[in-house]
């Protein structure tokens, strides 16, 4: 367990403090460097204190020894220098009336803060305040770090997601977050919408552009375990001090390995990305305008484009993301809900949308080594119209998985002019007045004790075969006797006419809202 790192007050925190403003404090010299952080405050008048420190003190003096040898003043403030102190404070009085010129001139060399007190000041008090703030700080500091670890070890026991983890550390560092991967990728983000909309509009560039400094709040941890790196949280414009979020990115680390090692192998960050991002999509919970920024840092590429949704049924996820990339082609793969996975491919605008989508479902039945039905929206050129055409390929895949024994001879890509009145039914199959309809003709075969489990079957293949004898005693391994006996049940149960082609009908809506409603 890591420890909580060493928290400092800067030379130019310092400064505005109250009982140091009564000191009438000027800075003549290293003004640049007025950041540093001071970690402890030291009264010393002897001319090489700096064997005396270890770094990060703010050294004060009245000089009284230095008076006079401007040997010795330069060597006191390159004594400073070698033990990489924060900075000197100088109090006038008389030893100096004023700031000496060889001591400002080498301090300023040197890149090391020089202060003078222009009014008399006991350094009592500056180093009871300072220190006493440095204390506190150090206590806060533990206290944060052991708060943050507690909530977010509790969300990690409790089986969260990583984005309920996210969203935690977002409320403590009160800034967007972004996960990503070694490649810049956005994995998954957290914080006020707008903000990270803001940071997420041109990532790539902000990314890397900020990748080789700290500066500006922009704090980042890795993440990876065993020898291995596999990604990065970032903090993005922390207002608060480093060393607070340094603490923040750093046990968000922590947590987000911890998840992924207890997750286990079944989905990489990069496929829970990718089905948030289209689970927000098909639902329309956020608007699509506002999820392009996401879909664009996730590596989707967005300008110019058109976007083909598809859905596949039974389709391994990661073995879709395999075809995707032997056929080059761009896209973001998700399981989106049980049995039926998402595609949302991005083509140039040139690219024949349709052959590029026969030739993903013939490779992927390459793959497979069997049939795979592929439902296919036509391609959407404006990025609002994304969330419509996903929701219309999963109905056509949903439709199509409804075709019954004897009538598999449908396309490798399916598209909504292909179910027909099946993918009518599955449309309105949630609606009463359906529900109400397919019951009340179903009623003889779904009710009572004297029920057949045998009749709907054969009635359900006898209708989708277009009421072919033949085929469907075939298909039932009975004889054409034995098939007309149980369409004579199935007549009597319902008190129906098969022969007659509206009440056939009936039945067969009947039949297929039933099924709809069923799945």
């Amino acid at each position: 367990m890591t420890t909580a790192p060493d928290t400092a007050l800067s030379v130019r925190q310092v400064l505005t403090l109250e009982r140091v403003l009564a000191g009438e404090p000027e800075v003549v010299a290293g003004a640049g460097h007025l950041d540093r952080p001071v970690r402890w405050v030291h009264v010393a008048e002897a001319a090489d204190v700096g064997v005396m420190l270890s770094g990060g003190e703010m050294v004060l003096t009245t000089g009284v020894l230095l008076a006079g040898d401007p040997d010795a003043q330069t060597e006191y403030i390159r004594s400073l220098h070698r033990a990489e102190a924060a900075a000197v404070v100088l109090g006038l009085g008389r030893a100096f009336p004023a700031a000496p010129e060889v001591m400002r001139r080498a301090a300023e060399r040197c890149g090391r803060p020089m202060v003078v007190l222009h009014r008399p000041f006991p350094f009592a008090e500056l180093t009871e305040e300072v220190q006493s703030r440095l204390v506190s700080s150090k206590f806060a500091a533990v206290s944060l770090s052991e708060s943050v670890r507690t909530a977010l070890t509790g969300l990690i026991t409790s089986g969260a997601p990583m984005q309920r983890i996210l969203d935690e550390i977002a409320g403590h560092a009160a800034c967007p977050v972004v996960v990503t991967n070694l490649a810049h990728r956005v994995l998954a983000t957290a914080g006020e919408r707008s903000a990270v909309d803001d940071v997420l509009r041109d990532w790539e560039r902000i990314a890397r552009q900020a990748g080789g400094s700290e500066g500006d709040g922009w704090i980042r941890a890795e993440l990876g375990g065993r020898g291995e790196r596999w990604g990065r949280i970032v903090l993005c414009g922390h207002r608060g001090d480093a060393v607070t979020g340094r603490l923040l990115a750093d046990r968000a680390a922590e947590a987000l390995v911890l998840h992924r090692m207890l997750a286990g192998p079944a989905h990489t960050w990069e496929e829970e990305s990718a089905q948030s991002l289209l689970t927000d999509l098909v639902t329309g919970v956020v608007p699509a305008r506002q999820l392009l920024p996401r879909a664009r840092a996730a590596g989707l590429p967005v300008n110019r484009r058109a976007f083909v949704p598809l859905a596949v049924r039974d389709g391994d996820p990661a073995r879709l993301d395999r075809v995707l990339r032997l056929l080059g082609l761009s896209g973001l793969v998700a399981e989106l809900a049980e049995g039926t996975t998402a595609v949302l491919l991005s083509l140039a605008r040139d690219q024949d949308a349709e052959a590029l989508a026969a030739h993903f479902a013939a490779r992927l039945r390459h793959e497979t080594g069997g049939p795979a039905t592929v439902a296919a929206a036509a391609a959407r050129h404006d990025w609002d119209d994304v969330p419509g055409g996903l929701r219309e390929a999963l109905h056509v895949a949903e439709a199509a998985a409804d075709t019954p024994v004897g009538q598999e001879d449908h396309p490798g890509v399916v598209r909504l002019r292909d179910v027909h009145l099946r993918g009518l039914v599955r449309l309105l199959r949630d609606d009463p007045h359906v529900q109400s309809f397919a019951e009340r003709e179903l009623d003889g075969l779904l009710c009572g004790a004297e029920s057949d489990p045998e009749l709907l079957p054969v009635l359900r293949t006898y209708l989708a075969t277009g009421r072919n004898k033949s085929r469907t005693a075939l298909l039932h391994h009975v004889s054409r006797p034995a098939l007309y006996r149980r369409l004579e049940a199935i007549e009597a149960r319902l008190a129906v006419d098969l022969d007659d082609f509206e009440q056939a009908a009936s039945v067969h809506i009947a039949l297929l809202a039933h099924d709809a409603q069923q799945r």
